[in-house]
Formats: structure tokens, C-alpha cells, sequence
């Protein structure tokens, strides 16, 4: 296995484009970010946690732009900068602030790896802990009364690409941005991959099961991007606040993954890009390795329905 360039240490945001920034911002709103910025061509919005924004909707035709890292350092930024096609480090004249280097990925959309992007003060969301399992006294003496709907996201998790260049483009992130295998998972025979999962490489640490899943597709584009909410009963409570909206289309949920564990529900936004709130996930670092496995076993749920048709072929570009 070869070395890569850098080793990435997070995931910043996803970039799209719609035409009215207003839908979008009423979409995020009961998706449960908040506006941290908006311009005349763009809005920024945020979670509860620090970092300034981890959503971005430029104006225009609607289109998935690309993902957004953070870097380790501006050394980082000047290696990734050195390769064939990368802009330089540039400073990034958006809200927020910070330096950045883009580059493309195999499919043509925009990677952008970014440091010192401003962060905000946090923002307190009150959750009432459960009392089960092995702590049944964990609220004794308080009543369970949940908060009212939406329950804030608490930061971007992964993002999900569909491409016939699956070798390829699993490749390019691994040699390029550090990621890891956590489970590749395949049909037929062990040779014909048809879905990565990867992880960040950050040594001892651990981290999410996977930052970028990468499922091959004769359509190449944007499957969904992910966002963690506080706990379960947020993904239960919100999935009934915004099927009561009736406005958005619901794409698959409630369940639980075998792959990453997460607790999930996927909705759409008005352009038909699907957005998937969880909670609970699996975390692992580098001791973990990665696993190859056959996708009868991998791309299951350990409760609730299979995949739609319409999720699956949901790729956006």
C-alpha cells in the first residue's frame, strides 16, 4: 500500500447548488441546522457543534459540487497543492475564513481540503438520558419529556458517491486524503467489488466506521450526505416531525446498519438529494483493520426494511 499525500483529520462539508437559497435554508431548518452565514450566492449552515458551517448550497442550477476536508496543517495544504491540477493554497473568500487547496477527484468533482475555517461557540442541546440497561437510575427522580422538533444535527459525518469507476475513485481518496478500508463488499466472487466503505486514518484515535462510501453505479454523482443528531429517540421524533410537514420525500428508515451501526433516516431534499440523519455508530482506528465481505452480508440492515429501488438509484450529479 502506498503512502498517501496527507492524512485528512475530518470531514468539513458537502457543497451543492440549488436554484432558490430560501427552499434550501427552509429544507436545513426542519432538517435541524441553523444558518451560521448567508451571502447573495450562498448559504452557509451549521450543526450544534464548533465548526462554523457544515453545509454549503451555492445559487445556481442545481448540482452537487463536492466534499470538503480538513487538513492537518497548511503544510498538508502545500503538498496537496504541489500535484498536477490542484488550484495552490488559496484563501478562502467565503464566510468562515480559513485556506484551502482543490483538487478533483477521478469523477471531476470538486475536493476541496481546508484549514483554519473558523469555529463558533457550541450550541447546548438538552437531551434527557435513558434509564435502561445497566443504568436504570441515570434520570431518577426526572421525567422523559423530549424537546420540541427539529433536534439540532450535531455535525456532518460521511458522504456517499455512486460511479462506474469504483477502483479508481476509491484509490484516488486513499492515496490522495489517507482514507482507510473498513469493509469493502462485494457480489459474486470476492474480485468484483461493488462497495467501500473508508475510514480517516488518524492512528490510535478512533473514529467513525466510514467517512466516504464509494458504491459502484452506472450513474455517477452524489448519493446522500450524513449528519449525526444527539440520540435515537431524535432520529424516532424527527422522522415523524417531518413526515408531518408533508413537503419532503422520505427515501428509507427507520433501521440500523450492519456496515457502521447507525441508527438512520433518509429524506430528500427538494432536488432529490438525500440527506440521512443517525444515531450510534461503530468507531475503530487503525487497529481494527479493514474486512471484505460479500454484500449479502454487508449491505443489510440489522432491523428494518432493505433499500428502495429509489435509494439506491438515487445518484445525483
Amino acid at each position: 500500500m502506498s503512502t498517501p499525500i496527507v492524512k485528512v483529520t475530518d470531514l468539513a462539508w458537502g457543497r451543492l447548488r440549488a436554484p432558490d437559497l430560501d427552499v434550501m435554508e427552509e429544507f436545513l431548518t426542519h432538517f435541524g441546522m441553523v444558518r451560521s452565514a448567508r451571502t447573495n450566492n450562498a448559504l452557509y449552515m451549521r450543526g450544534s457543534d464548533a465548526p462554523h458551517h457544515i453545509h454549503v448550497t451555492e445559487k445556481g442550477d442545481a448540482k452537487f459540487v463536492g466534499f470538503a476536508y480538513h487538513a492537518r496543517s497548511e503544510d498538508d495544504l502545500r503538498k496537496l497543492a504541489a500535484l498536477p491540477g490542484a488550484s495552490g493554497v488559496e484563501t478562502i473568500d467565503e464566510p468562515g475564513g480559513g485556506k484551502r487547496v482543490r483538487l478533483r477527484e477521478p469523477n471531476g468533482y470538486q475536493i476541496e481540503v481546508v484549514h483554519g475555517v473558523a469555529e463558533l461557540p457550541p450550541i447546548t442541546v438538552l437531551r434527557d438520558p435513558p434509564n435502561s440497561g445497566d443504568e436504570p437510575l441515570r434520570r431518577k427522580g426526572r421525567l422523559m419529556r423530549l424537546s420540541k422538533s427539529p433536534t439540532m444535527i450535531k455535525r456532518i459525518a460521511h458522504g456517499v458517491m455512486g460511479t462506474p469507476k469504483l477502483e479508481e475513485t476509491v484509490k484516488w481518496f486513499r492515496d490522495t486524503l489517507g482514507f482507510v478500508r473498513s469493509d469493502d463488499v462485494y457480489a459474486g466472487s470476492p474480485d468484483n467489488v461493488i462497495g467501500s466503505f473508508n475510514r480517516l486514518d488518524r492512528g490510535d484515535d478512533y473514529v467513525d466506521h466510514h467517512v466516504f462510501f464509494c458504491i459502484r453505479h452506472e450513474k455517477t454523482g452524489l448519493n446522500h450526505l450524513s449528519y449525526e443528531v444527539p440520540d435515537i429517540d431524535a432520529v424516532m421524533q424527527d422522522h415523524e416531525y417531518l413526515k408531518s410537514l408533508g413537503k419532503y420525500e422520505h427515501m428509507w428508515g427507520i433501521g440500523r446498519h450492519l456496515l457502521g451501526s447507525q441508527v438512520y433516516d433518509y429524506w430528500c431534499d427538494p432536488w432529490g438529494r438525500t440527506h440521512e440523519r443517525w444515531a450510534d455508530t461503530d468507531r475503530l482506528n487503525t487497529a481494527q483493520g479493514g474486512n471484505l465481505l460479500s454484500a449479502e452480508e454487508g449491505l443489510v440492515s440489522q432491523w428494518g426494511e432493505r433499500p428502495p429501488a429509489k435509494f439506491l438509484s438515487n445518484i445525483q450529479p
